[in-house]
């Protein structure tokens, strides 16, 4: 008798325990939408419920909105879960549904169709939420642009762990049967002959940021690269194959500026496709050709070609060749 009563004990703190804990996350998550909102962000969400007693505490947000005047970024879907064990919060699953989230950078919306996607997050304890690791997974997802489809891929699967330096992180994607749209195999100016898909694309390597990834890092700015260790990444494209490894730094304007050793298979094609894009005049063609045939010939290969890829002052340089100014690595 004396075990039924502490049992039946247990039992109703522990009921009091989980209803106290899922009422403190729902206010926890109203208030920081009110935050928002005083901000002057539009911060919308239409209902909070929780469920998963005993163990674990879902909470399911209906029609969460945001939108940050500051940056221009806003982004709507029908609901979003925040999904943690019910004894510690910090080990964290955002589910996201399969129907379209709509995602706007100022005048410009791309919408979003994902299966299964969902982001496991581990939270450092204290109330800055400092993410430890985090792991995107998706099954067969599509980007769409008005009516024509940017970007899509029949799996995905990102990884972001915090190293002993607080602001750097180890970090790997991989995206399977990735199908650049329309757009992209114009500019691209792939040929018919390339296939609809890549058959992978993968990527590791280690980020310097600014400041560590936290609360901070959604209301107020993104944490910025300042030094990239890329240790392997991979594009293989029907003939095409694609290899780098390097690293660079990043100034606060966001020009880079290091080194990224290239391998270029069947790379005649990857010239070809240069020119038909643009980015390699046609006048320069046949110079780049031929004293991108000589390095190929000492390498051992004529059909593979090992270069680096130099950026310095703005611009980038492949090998001896000057290629235009350089991207901006700038996380809006």
């Amino acid at each position: 008798m004396r075990l039924v009563k502490l049992l039946v004990t247990g039992l109703l703190l522990w009921s009091l325990y989980w209803a106290v804990a899922g009422w403190g996350l729902r206010a926890g998550v109203a208030a920081w939408f009110e935050d928002r909102r005083a901000q002057g962000w539009q911060a919308d969400v239409a209902a909070l419920n929780t469920e998963g007693y005993p163990w674990r505490h879902r909470t399911r947000l209906a029609q969460p909105a945001l939108a940050d005047p500051g940056t221009g970024l806003a982004w709507r879907a029908d609901w979003l879960e925040l999904d943690s064990p019910a004894l510690w919060p910090g080990a964290m699953t955002l589910r996201f549904p399969a129907t379209r989230q709509r995602l706007s950078y100022l005048d410009q919306t791309a919408v979003i169709a994902a299966q299964e996607l969902q982001a496991d997050l581990r939270l450092a304890p204290g109330t800055a939420l400092t993410i430890e690791a985090l792991e995107l997974i998706a099954g067969r997802w599509q980007v769409t642009r008005g009516e024509d489809i940017a970007l899509a891929a029949r799996r995905l699967d990102i990884g972001m762990v915090q190293t002993d330096t607080p602001e750097t992180y180890q970090l790997r994607a991989r995206a399977d049967g990735l199908v650049p749209g329309e757009h992209w195999r114009r500019r691209l100016a792939a040929g018919p002959d390339l296939p609809e898909a890549l058959e992978t694309l993968t990527l590791e390597m280690t980020v310097a940021f600014d400041r560590a990834w936290d609360r901070s890092a959604l209301e107020e700015r993104r944490p910025q690269p300042r030094r990239i260790e890329l240790h392997f990444a991979d594009a293989h494209w029907g003939a095409l194959r694609l290899k780098a490894s390097g690293a660079v730094t990043v100034d606060a304007q966001g020009r880079p500026d290091g080194r990224v050793a290239l391998r270029a298979e069947n790379w005649r094609d990857i010239l070809s496709m240069a020119e038909r894009s643009g980015v390699l005049a046609p006048a320069l063609r046949r110079t780049a050709e031929r004293v991108l045939g000589l390095l190929a010939q000492s390498g051992g290969n004529p059909e593979h070609l090992d270069l680096t890829l130099g950026f310095e002052n703005g611009q980038v340089m492949l090998g001896p060749l000057p290629i235009g100014p350089a991207p901006r690595l700038i996380l809006r």
